[in-house]
């Protein structure tokens, strides 16, 4: 079944079969359908939770028919997770470097779709534990006890999505207050033909960003949390 650009049966499949050796070939597999799928219509928040979800109902019906033990589930249950959280984090990523062409081309993050933008980045973690929490509540007795160390897991330490969010509004921040101070917010004017293809904009850099790591090229590196 093809939901939401995610093809559910492949992924059960590769779930359902994987052995406990597999975890980083699950994690790979995961990652690459959920960011196919990111890929496939405008990057707004509402598409992303409809991917989110759908990607972790299939990656738990995967594991749920699977045949190994509870500890050896619930490691393919984390890199499925992980797998899920990677390619969150390059959404974040690929917002971040949209709405940093929207300052430097003189926008300010008071206007309307650039500050639902901001805050729909540091909503993405949310997103994705809910998707988590859903799939986990529909999942049965079978898979409680693995869901429940995999999401206790990720709210200990954080995921990755979180992480990147975090650093990518702080620069942000930074850089419209250095539009201000430098007169330059006020000196241009962004067209709201732009403001209003945010979301194209942000799905166009994510398939580029996909596209420089197919071909080998140097990723762009995530933003690292300042050191406190």
């Amino acid at each position: 079944m093809i939901k939401h650009g995610i093809d559910q049966d492949a992924l059960i499949g590769t779930l359902s079969a994987a052995t406990a050796k597999q975890g980083e070939a699950v994690r790979k597999a995961v990652s690459e359908a959920t960011l196919k799928a990111l890929q496939g219509r405008e990057l707004t928040l509402a598409h992303i939770k409809q991917v989110l979800n759908t990607v972790a109902q299939a990656a738990s019906a995967g594991v749920a028919g699977n045949p190994l033990g509870a500890a050896e589930l619930e490691s393919l249950l984390g890199k499925a997770v992980a797998g899920m959280d990677g390619a969150l984090e390059q959404a974040v990523q690929a917002n971040r470097r949209a709405l940093q062409q929207m300052l430097d081309q003189g926008a300010s993050l008071q206007e309307q779709q650039l500050k639902k933008a901001l805050a729909d980045t540091e909503k993405m973690e949310d997103a994705l534990f809910a998707s988590l929490r859903k799939a986990a509540e529909a999942s049965g007795t079978a898979l409680e006890g693995p869901w429940n160390a995999v999401q206790k897991s990720m709210q200990s330490q954080g995921s990755a999505t979180g992480t990147q969010a975090a650093a990518a509004v702080e620069q942000l921040m930074q850089s419209a207050r250095q539009n201000l101070r430098d007169g330059r917010a006020l000196g241009l004017r962004t067209s709201q033909a732009m403001l209003d293809s945010y979301a194209t904009l942000v799905s166009g850099v994510l398939i580029g960003m996909s596209e420089a790591l197919q071909q080998g090229k140097a990723a762009p590196e995530p933003i690292r949390p300042k050191k406190k």
